[in-house]
């Protein structure tokens, strides 16, 4: 593990230089091993940039200001509405005998055809199990997969 003691004052002022220049964690953690020698993990570097007060260059879509927060919480709910308002082209039903492993289970068809199984299990954590391998359900059908479940399953567990 590598602290800010380890570092000498010449070398905490490159580290503060590559962050300047646009740096991010995994390019100092590369440039620590090949200028300094010190072989450290994410986390290390991560601890690191903590204790030196790193400021990392973030690009213009990933910041987000206090007022940017705001405003994509009014996004979110404003853009989930016409999500759920497509709920009836997803169908799911309720298996009458759930299966092993689970609290309880189900089949969905999501707006594009593709069907798979869903389960929650008897830790609570939900699961898809889609008949295609590697398919993904839109968000949109996810949302309206998760009221439809909200609904059938009220009463139920």
């Amino acid at each position: 593990m590598v602290s800010v003691s380890d570092l000498s004052s010449e070398q905490v002022e490159m580290v503060k230089e590559w962050v300047a220049e646009g740096a991010q964690m995994a390019d100092l953690q590369k440039r620590l091993k090949d200028d300094f020698g010190f072989n450290v993990t994410y986390m290390d570097t991560r601890f690191l940039s903590l204790d030196l007060a790193l400021n990392f260059q973030v690009g213009e879509e990933e910041s987000e200001g206090p007022n940017d927060i705001e405003n994509l919480e009014a996004q979110e709910e404003v853009d989930l509405e016409p999500l759920v308002q497509d709920r009836e082209t997803v169908t799911v039903t309720l298996d009458q005998v759930a299966r092993p492993g689970a609290m309880v289970s189900g089949t969905v068809t999501f707006s594009d055809g593709m069907k798979a199984l869903w389960l929650i299990d008897e830790m609570g954590r939900p699961s898809i199990d889609p008949d295609q391998p590697g398919y993904q359900p839109s968000e949109a059908d996810l949302v309206s997969f998760q009221a439809e479940l909200k609904g059938l399953l009220d009463g139920q567990i």
